[in-house]
């Protein structure tokens, strides 16, 4: 009866702490909310348009709707490239203002879900070309906006190319419908960095789970490795078909390198994207915009169009 009346004891003391903790309410001041910048230059063999969405980062609590969405792009800002000779402006593009048929070949064009109809997508795109694109080149990004200025600057680094593809069945038990595909690459000398995408049949490019890559441990040697088919988010997940590509389908591969500080942020975006759960930790998502969010990247790309062949 005396262990009893120890637990009993116990219990009423953790219930009576309990009972005084004071709930966190999250900070949710809309002053706080910070401009995103999210801008690609691109070289080589069908390279994007050079372009940046500007929009404003959401309160921690927030309603999800066509409300939100209505107010998320920034329009009227003031986006300039300086590409070593002259500055650009760029031309602001908004989806509702276009065509249905052009509205849907400019968001495919761009990487987006030509479906969404939700969203009026305001992008800053030069049109025209005139930015000059040089491997080694560095490119300086200026956004402003409201008063407010946010600059950035990246490079176009060498890219390094795929070779030899190959197929060969997934580990386990033979498969007559999927394969596994590899490839090499001939690492330069120097701290290399890579990201890919792919895409099946007429489908969207779209990046794996993990999408980004380090030389650490290949510096300088040719290396062969799986590349993995990228999986929407939002789709069942199936640990026997997870990476695996289909037997019969057209494979297009966008692959990348991008310098250290465009890999930061996509590599800690991949672990703070991958890391849910009630037991994850906050993940910073590293930037290089001065005076706001997000990132201004440069891409060295080249895009291989492969067949899975029957088995």
């Amino acid at each position: 009866m005396k262990h009893i009346s120890y637990f009993l004891f116990f219990v009423a003391a953790l219930l009576t702490l309990q009972s005084c903790e004071e709930a966190y309410i999250p900070d949710t001041n809309q002053i706080d909310q910070q401009y995103v910048v999210e801008g690609y230059i691109e070289n080589g063999a069908n390279a994007l348009p050079t372009y940046v969405l500007v929009t404003r980062s959401i309160p921690y609590i927030s309603s999800i709707g066509p409300d939100l969405f209505s107010t998320l792009f920034v329009k009227g800002a003031m986006v300039t490239v300086n590409d070593g000779e002259k500055e650009v402006q760029l031309t602001q593009l908004c989806t509702a203002d276009l065509p249905p048929d052009i509205r849907k070949l400019a968001l495919e064009t761009l990487g987006f879900n030509p479906d969404s109809t939700m969203i009026d997508l305001c992008v800053y795109v030069d049109l025209t070309n005139q930015i000059t694109k040089k491997v080694g080149q560095k490119y300086d990004l200026k956004v402003e906006v409201d008063g407010n200025v946010m600059t950035a600057s990246t490079t176009i680094p060498p890219f390094a190319p795929l070779f030899d593809f190959r197929w060969d069945d997934p580990p386990g038990e033979p498969s007559d419908s999927l394969a596994r595909l590899w490839t090499k690459i001939a690492d330069p000398d120097g701290p290399n960095f890579y990201r890919y995408l792919t895409a099946e049949n007429d489908g969207r490019l779209i990046p794996p789970f993990q999408s980004t890559t380090d030389d650490v441990f290949f510096e300088g040697k040719e290396f062969e490795f799986p590349i993995s088919k990228a999986e929407t988010r939002d789709g069942d997940f199936d640990p026997e078909s997870f990476g695996l590509f289909s037997r019969g389908d057209s494979i297009t591969i966008k692959w990348c390198t991008l310098d250290k500080e465009h890999f930061d942020f996509w590599n800690t975006r991949d672990f703070a994207s991958n890391s849910g759960g009630p037991f994850s930790s906050y993940t910073r998502i590293k930037t290089n915009i001065k005076g706001g969010l997000g990132i201004w990247g440069g891409y060295s790309v080249g895009t291989y169009r492969l067949y899975c062949p029957p088995k």
